[in-house]
């Protein structure tokens, strides 16, 4: 039976996104610059694509449960179910129940083309049992790509390895090339057989790091590197990252926020760190940005996750229920090379749409006069993924941040809230739902969605927030751009912010 993109993505919510520097109208833009060969091994990848991550979905699996360094913001968790963050797992894999457990998944989600080790510990710290994975699932499940995310400091040694099982894509943690920076994130390196401790451990694993980096690159290797904002310790030293990496031929870089609540046990938490706001962690990515590549679409995935980028279906897929699946391999490689070739095919058509709105920001000017710019407006957007305006809002368990100017419309990231409508069963809980969604939507003048109800439309309004069911199942960047031209075909945007025009 043929799908469509629509039924592809339902699994799950997602982003799509625009131009990375913010100067241009599609997600599609990140990609053209690129070489054909380089953007063949991305355009399905939901990491490394803004726009691959409405549609394809991801897996991870928990094989490497040893780490060879300790980060002050991390605690490694397993057999729990209620965190998503990195580090945590439910349960730690062997190999072959890792390859099995590959095949359930990409036979049940056939929009499944990543498999990633990412923990819960370092993968490359496991070198026996994260290889022996990759060489089983070379040999079963040829049609996935595999990859790997690594603190780097056994990266060098493990180059040749990786680029033999035909690695194409590879993440690195890089929170600094400062030792002293280094010194007060990783309080210790297990290094040559001994624990080394301070500036000393930081500066061996800087230098490993970017060692590992250029030997990636020579071999034509992606790199994502990771890098996580952590107020008054590396916030502003992530420009310096963020340059350096990008000199040295990373593909994308991913600033991501501090997670850093005192029940999860980690050192920052305890000490009472405090995570950056959305406002401070977008403007770090803006500053970052330039002409490098910056991923915004991050959830910061547990080392089991499974699915589209935003949710979780590992529950699904327990040792114990996988066992009484009967799964058809062969069958399923067939499916889904169906699928994905229509999924394709409908992105590609996309595509041909998205150059008119490059030069769509604006109505045009009266002859004779010059163009106006207008301020640029944040708006949210409720989706369930493929890229269209087709949640609820009170469905919504993130929303995400679209920014629409007279240049275009660019991603911004998500924001996650509590569901609206659905769990909450007295009056208080739901007020405190919607409290929590207005708070989490703070610096956005719309948000679009498929429906809403009364109650939280007049609230929103209220907040300086108009809500929008008017698009609903249109394409998320041409919903945004038209509510913008609504907006100043409206006179919403004149006045108000008198200043902007009088600098722009």
């Amino acid at each position: 039976m043929e799908l469509s993109v629509l039924e592809h993505g339902k699994a799950g919510s997602s982003s799509a996104g625009g131009c990375s520097s913010g100067s241009c109208g599609s997600s599609n833009d990140q990609l053209s610059h690129l070489p054909e060969h380089i953007r063949a091994k991305v355009q399905n990848h939901p990491c490394y694509s803004e726009e691959a991550h409405h549609y394809f979905a991801r897996m991870h699996v928990a094989v490497a449960p040893a780490c060879n360094i300790q980060c002050h913001y991390c605690n490694r968790k397993y057999d729990c179910a209620n965190e998503s963050r990195p580090g945590v797992v439910s349960e730690v894999l062997t190999p072959e129940q890792a390859v099995k457990k590959v095949k359930a998944v990409a036979a049940t989600i056939p929009q499944m083309t990543v498999l990633g080790i990412a923990g819960p510990g370092d993968p490359l710290a496991n070198p026996q049992r994260t290889f022996e994975t990759f060489r089983l699932l070379t040999e079963q499940a040829p049609d996935i790509k595999l990859c790997v995310s690594t603190n780097g400091l056994a990266l060098p040694e493990c180059v040749d390895e990786l680029a033999r099982h035909n690695i194409d894509h590879v993440t690195i943690t890089i929170n600094c090339v400062d030792p002293e920076i280094g010194a007060k994130i990783y309080p210790w390196i297990f290094w040559n057989h001994k624990r080394v401790r301070g500036a000393k451990a930081a500066e061996i694993l800087i230098s490993q790091q970017q060692k590992g980096l250029e030997m990636l690159v020579e071999r034509g290797i992606l790199v994502k590197v990771n890098s996580v904002m952590i107020p008054g310790v590396n916030d502003e030293h992530l420009k310096e990252v963020s340059r350096i990496v990008k000199e040295k031929g990373a593909f994308l870089h991913n600033v991501m926020p501090l997670i850093a609540e005192p029940e999860h046990g980690t050192f920052y938490g305890v000490m009472g760190q405090r995570s950056p706001d959305t406002e401070e962690l977008q403007a770090l990515q803006d500053a970052c940005a330039g002409d490098m590549n910056m991923m915004r679409h991050c959830r910061q995935c547990r080392a089991d996750a499974v699915g589209m980028l935003g949710e979780d279906r590992g529950d699904e897929f327990t040792l114990d229920k996988i066992e009484n699946m009967n799964i058809d391999y062969e069958a399923a490689m067939v499916k889904r090379a169906a699928i994905h070739a229509s999924i394709m095919e409908e992105l590609e058509e996309k595509s041909a749409k998205r150059a008119r709105l490059a030069n769509a920001g604006s109505p045009a000017a009266p002859q004779g006069q010059p163009a106006r710019k207008h301020r640029p407006v944040q708006m949210a957007v409720a989706t369930k993924g493929s890229g269209l305006v087709n949640e609820h809002f009170g469905h919504a368990r993130e929303f995400l941040i679209y920014e629409a100017s007279s240049e275009g419309v660019r991603f911004i990231g998500h924001r996650k809230v509590d569901l609206f409508c659905i769990g909450s069963d007295t009056c208080g809980e739901k007020e405190s739902a919607l409290s929590g969604s207005i708070r989490a939507l703070k610096g956005c003048e719309a948000v679009l969605c498929s429906k809403i109800g009364f109650e939280p439309w007049s609230d929103l309004e209220a907040a300086g927030i108009q809500p929008n069911g008017e698009h609903a199942m249109e394409p998320i960047e041409e919903a945004v751009m038209a509510v913008y031209q609504e907006m100043i075909a409206a006179g919403r945007l004149e006045g108000e912010r008198a200043l902007f025009q009088a600098n722009a």
